[in-house]
């Protein structure tokens, strides 16, 4: 492989397109082997391949697919399984298992984590115009440093006979255009076998600005436009976002996407998949009173840094102090001024909880402005004020992605109207608090504790909010029902996927029932409703029941497996 890379030298886009184009005609695999033979090979091991591993949607769906798959390919020997990125964050110790091998490629990660955002920045946020001298630049560096990925990469997978490649995003959402490339010419000089895993698209909410009608408002990647009049640039990013390979498949996380490979890309039928996501069983698991007020416990002492009792910093110097805090993210909880206590094992808390990253298109902010309606409906305010020791916690619980620090200045902002527009005496018991996609403390040690898991997570939860505006999935609607707590969520985009996730138009035992979370101003109809999901549970007993079983039969492992090995053997079929 790399003797064929080191022979050549593109100049520009086009020469990259032609070498490519080259590889892709003209490489020629090992010789045919049965699919028994094919299915022994892969069973060596198998790797997966994304910009950084963490506690995000993503890194979770790919633990459950690295589950899955080595169930399958282990036989006679347990097959390896691998995480390649180029970066592996602390939280990620949750998903990816100690017996699962990690290998770290530098400058593999993306977005403002690739080289500072440089080589992004260049593309994505200034213009290149064609054939001009920077246009090139570019090329010749894109071009030397995926050369440079695949010689590390190829190294890696001959070493550990690693046949099967699962790239995660890397040639769907373009975070680095280095391993998008990459993953391209390692696949086609080595022979790889290619499972695509797409989660996102950078066509999904991203238009040039060109299409857009007026006063219609810019979509979140519109930036992957900006470079579109340079033609043999775009004309290369297209072909590699995905990429159509020799011995690929295209595997989506919805319908929507899938249909849009085949009639708007070209892609062939038989090379593109959609892949349900699984609820493991440990979800559907009722916990006891104990058993919750142990997950409160443990949650406390990760936001208070080892202890029972959590004692919140104010919120003042929580907007003063967060550009320090971005770069080292730890969990806390913060209130409107100090001194006050939260004990999250009182079962007078009312909780709350955004099981996500804070980005933008969550609309986090929007949860306190629910918060803010509840303690101005007369009826909630009432039962609250008439409890003294009755107190509010709002539970982020992902990290905050570097490049959305001013979604998390939106939040605390948020917070502070809240704790403004309410008497002293309310808002010295809202809490506001961010746990970081942390799960363990140094201190579970000493005390005996076990490791929160995800499925612990939930159970923190009065009710589970989710107004995000759009989702390639919505995976806290089908974990939140598995769990058996209420969810508050909006009709988000596209359409078409929410109403998947939910099940319209199923059979009634296969849909899922959840509260709306409104576009507008809240009513009083919606407040009552929340109100009594908050104040009186027993009444929501037979939905908790109706959605843990609806759950169960769309999302339960067994339709995963079943999945995967669909997959495998149209996989063992490209030529």
């Amino acid at each position: 492989m790399m003797e064929k890379l080191n022979s050549v030298k593109p100049a520009d886009w086009n020469e990259i397109d032609k070498t490519l184009f080259d590889i892709k005609q003209n490489s020629s695999f090992s010789k045919s082997l049965s699919k028994t033979e094919i299915i022994k090979e892969l069973s060596k091991g198998f790797a997966f391949w994304t910009f950084d591993f963490g506690i995000d949607g993503v890194s979770i769906e790919i633990s459950k697919y690295a589950r899955c798959l080595e169930e399958i390919l282990s036989n006679e020997k347990k097959a390896a399984v691998h995480f390649i990125a180029g970066d592996f964050h602390p939280q990620a110790d949750s998903v990816i298992r100690p017996d699962w091998h990690r290998y770290l490629i530098s400058r593999a990660n993306g977005w403002s984590k690739w080289d500072n955002g440089k080589w992004f920045g260049k593309l994505f946020y200034q213009d290149m115009a064609e054939n001009s001298k920077e246009s090139k630049i570019v090329a010749v560096e894109i071009w030397s440093q995926a050369v440079r990925l695949a010689e590390i990469m190829g190294d890696y997978l001959a070493e550990n006979e690693i046949s099967l490649l699962i790239p995660v995003n890397v040639n769907s959402n373009p975070g680095n255009l280095a391993t998008g490339l990459c993953t391209v010419l390692v696949s086609e000089l080595m022979g790889i076998y290619v499972i695509n895993s797409n989660h996102d698209f950078y066509w999904e909410d991203g238009k040039p600005a060109s299409e857009r009608k007026a006063g219609e408002k810019p979509g979140s990647r519109d930036k992957f436009f900006r470079n579109i009049s340079n033609r043999p640039f775009f004309s290369l990013f297209k072909k590699i976002y995905p990429w159509d390979g020799r011995r690929w498949i295209q595997v989506n996380i919805n319908k929507l996407q899938s249909k849009n490979l085949i009639k708007k890309f070209g892609f062939p039928n038989n090379h593109v998949f959609e892949i349900l996501t699984s609820i493991s069983e440990a979800f559907f698991r009722d916990y006891t009173k104990d058993e919750i007020k142990s997950v409160r416990l443990r949650m406390a002492h990760i936001l208070s840094n080892g202890k029972s009792i959590i004692h919140p910093v104010s919120l003042n110097y929580c907007l003063s102090d967060i550009e320090k805090w971005m770069n080292n993210q730890k969990p806390f909880v913060c209130a409107r001024e100090e001194g006050l206590c939260l004990d999250l094992t009182s079962e007078d808390i009312l909780y709350f909880l955004q099981p996500t990253r804070i980005i933008k298109r969550k609309r986090i902010w929007r949860n306190l402005q629910l918060i803010n309606a509840l303690l101005h409906y007369s009826p909630f305010l009432r039962k609250f004020e008439i409890n003294k020791k009755q107190q509010i916690v709002f539970h982020i619980t992902g990290p905050v992605p570097i490049e959305h620090q001013v979604d998390l200045e939106t939040i605390l902002k948020a917070f502070k109207r809240l704790t403004s527009e309410v008497s002293d005496l309310i808002s010295n018991r809202l809490f506001l608090a961010f746990s970081v996609g942390t799960e363990e403390h140094p201190c579970f040690k000493e005390n005996n504790f076990e490791h929160l898991y995800i499925e612990d997570i939930y159970k923190l939860a009065s009710i589970v909010l989710f107004p995000s505006e759009t989702e390639g999935r919505g995976l806290p609607i089908l974990e939140s029902s598995a769990a058996g707590i209420p969810i508050i969520c909006s009709h988000y985009k596209p359409e078409e996927i929410f109403n998947d996730v939910v099940g319209k138009g199923l059979p009634e035992e296969q849909q899922i029932l959840y509260t709306q979370f409104p576009e507008g101003d809240f009513s009083e109809s919606f407040l009552d409703e929340v109100s009594k999901l908050l104040f009186l549970p027993e009444t929501n007993i037979d939905r908790i029941k109706h959605n843990k079983n609806a759950t169960s039969l769309r999302y339960g492992c067994r339709n995963m497996h079943k999945t995967f090995k669909r997959y495998l053997d149209e996989l063992v079929n490209t030529k």
